[in-house]
């Protein structure tokens, strides 16, 4: 499978708590996970269908993707995930706890999209638009 050149690169202070968060709220499956000897994630790769995150454990020496910038309480940033279906998809990442920041809604250029916050304050968004 080809992956896409653009891989979104996160650090999390719980790094495997953000995977399985991950995994039971928005349903991405782990590709690969590599642990230090300390147990915190060195690199993780999960996938959720052609698109893949890659992520890891923050680091004392590393300041790069730490946390989601606030500019006037609003998040300057954010993920984009596609979803066939977004309704069954929100159920489920509210069933496991995701904050739901912005609630289902029809977009004007045809898109149906919602807003979650993961544990650790990252933003990610679904929906059914996929650019052409």
């Amino acid at each position: 499978m080809a992956w896409s050149d653009v891989i979104p690169f996160i650090r999390y202070e719980d790094a495997p708590a953000a995977i399985d968060f991950l995994e039971r709220a928005f349903g991405f499956e782990r590709h690969s996970v590599h642990e230090g000897a300390d147990g915190r994630i060195e690199h993780a790769e999960l996938t959720h269908g052609t698109g893949m995150l890659m992520l890891g454990s923050t680091r004392d020496d590393d300041s790069s993707a730490r946390t989601p910038r606030q500019l006037d309480g609003a998040t300057t940033g954010g993920i984009y995930v596609v979803v066939d279906d977004v309704d069954a998809h929100c159920e489920r990442a509210r069933q496991a706890g995701a904050e739901i920041v912005q609630e289902l809604a029809d977009q004007d250029y045809g898109s149906r999209d919602y807003a979650a916050r993961d544990p650790e304050g990252f933003v990610w968004n679904f929906g059914t638009y996929r650019p052409e």
